[in-house]
């Protein structure tokens, strides 16, 4: 039983050291694309963004995984660059990271007869990980954990950057993304840790307008790759919107898969969310299918809350 635990959380830690950054889940179409990407930082030139979110999984278990997310993005006042903040909470069972990041992002106007923009972006980031092994059981409760590969409560604390480019163009957007530039070795176990941390993250879309501008429809794609072993994620969007007098509700569904695994989905989430005014409030589900249900039948849970404050700064064009 010892060594079942001492494996189990040994690839659960090698799984986030080739992450250091929070799975998006879905947030990032809560109308939230800041927390994948910092060249959204300060995108809206009228608005900036605060965004709450928490995500429960496993519900009904002790020590379900949970996830809790702040995040604040702002134009700045030369009205072409744009900085951000996200701090998280992440707890699993008897494993806990915490971590932020800080984001700048620069605005150009290409063309603006044809509302042609590029946007860069830069984050700095830091994620403190740690295992507490004070509650791990061995079968005899006389006998703590004292297997060197473990140790007492090991922790770790990385620093990384992120660098990104997005492209718009009228409503298409295409986003590319390079996450944990700094490769590096994780000696918090004995075992052999990767070294190729990078991530690279792809996001675009279009944004059909409705007749009388009422209604808006964006399909989209995320892509996720890992260079350390190869493996890649792809999420297929929907969203729909109804524009009202006092902001939009919306709807939409994501469909991820794992790309290796024959482009079959491991995940169905209906979405839905409601602006009116300043204020924000999205729902999300993310059901697991196929082998995905093995580990989390009861499915993801997600809630955005957010407001949003005028700055004043106008600029029609650069508005996300």
């Amino acid at each position: 039983m010892k060594k079942i635990l001492i494996i189990l959380i040994a690839c659960t830690f090698t799984a986030q050291a080739q992450e250091f950054k929070l799975s998006p889940y879905t947030q990032y179409l809560a109308e939230n694309p800041f927390v994948i990407s910092p060249t959204y930082a300060g995108i809206d030139s009228e608005m900036s963004r605060l965004r709450l979110a928490g995500v429960a999984q496993w519900l009904g278990l002790d020590n379900a995984p949970n996830t809790q997310t702040l995040s604040f993005d702002t134009r700045l006042n030369n009205e072409r660059s744009g900085v951000g903040v996200l701090l998280y909470n992440d707890k699993n069972g008897n494993t806990k990271q915490i971590g932020g990041q800080l984001s700048y992002a620069h605005h150009l106007t290409l063309n603006d007869a044809n509302e042609q923009y590029l946007s860069l972006g830069i984050s700095y980031k830091f994620n403190h990980f740690k295992i507490d092994t004070d509650n791990f059981f061995t079968g005899n409760p006389d006998e703590p954990v004292d297997d060197p590969g473990v140790g007492a409560s090991p922790s770790t604390s990385n620093h990384n950057f992120e660098f990104g480019f997005l492209y718009r163009l009228e409503e298409f957007f295409f986003s590319l993304n390079a996450s944990n530039i700094l490769n590096k070795s994780v000696s918090i176990f004995d075992n052999s840790e990767p070294l190729k941390l990078r991530n690279y993250y792809v996001y675009t879309g279009y944004k059909f307008i409705g007749k009388n501008q009422e209604y808006e429809y964006e399909p989209s794609l995320y892509f996720k790759l890992f260079e350390g072993d190869g493996r890649s994620i792809t999420d297929v969007n929907f969203k729909a919107r109804k524009i009202t007098d006092t902001g939009y509700i919306w709807a939409g569904v994501n469909g991820r898969f794992f790309n290796d695994q024959s482009f079959e989905f491991s995940s169905i989430a209906p979405l839905l969310g409601l602006k009116k005014d300043q204020f924000y409030v999205g729902y999300a589900f993310q059901w697991n299918i196929g082998n995905a249900t093995d580990f989390n039948s009861s499915g993801t849970h997600m809630i955005t809350l957010g407001f949003d404050f005028e700055n004043g700064r106008g600029g029609a064009g650069w508005n996300n």
